[in-house]
């Protein structure tokens, strides 16, 4: 029989006598821990399965000692500069012994996925939209002969030539760009 549990924030796979280091506990060495988020346990026979967690399931366990894990170096070195650090740490852990595994009145926490229609009724009556109108597309006319043309597919020649019709000056020292805004006035 094995279970899958929640201790000091992480998952672990638990079975019975199995020892285990996990993040250091408060709890004094030689008492009794118990855990109750049990997220699966399966018999040999029938698993079971949590949504989350299984209700009524628990792990047993006993501390063992409380320790220091191995030490852990952390070297960082930049070639040429001189630039050379060393740190290191010991992880606080805690040695534990699964003594049980109680799967007892374990029933699955579910919820209910159906959704009454009543009350999806409910909530759409409760959103109310504006109405969509569709406006008719309407084109504005033209005011102008010279708004309807498109004086940028035009090239300078052709708008030198224009301009001359309208009887702009200075026209042979402009770009095109110059000549376009001044034609578009």
């Amino acid at each position: 029989m094995y279970a899958i549990v929640e201790i000091a924030g992480q998952q672990f796979k638990v079975a019975k006598d199995q020892k285990l280091f996990v993040h250091r506990l408060t709890d004094q060495e030689g008492a009794k821990v118990s855990f109750d988020k049990v997220y699966l346990l399966d018999d040999g026979k029938k698993v079971t399965v949590g949504a989350p967690a299984i209700t009524g399931a628990s792990v047993e366990a006993k501390v063992v000692s409380h320790l220091k894990g191995d030490k852990v170096i952390v070297f960082k070195k930049k070639r040429r500069k001189g630039y050379r650090v060393k740190n290191g740490h010991r992880q606080a852990l805690t040695e534990l012994v699964i003594e049980s595994i109680q799967a007892t009145s374990a029933k699955v926490k579910t919820e209910t996925a159906k959704k009454k229609p009543v009350e999806k009724a409910a909530i759409t009556s409760k959103v109310k939209t504006a109405p969509v109108v569709k406006k008719p597309l309407v084109k504005k006319a033209a005011s102008k002969k010279d708004s309807s043309v498109d004086f940028s597919k035009m090239t300078v020649a052709k708008l030198k030539a224009e301009a001359k019709k309208k009887g702009v000056e200075g026209i042979s020292g402009m770009k095109k760009a110059e000549l376009i805004v001044t034609l578009s006035k």
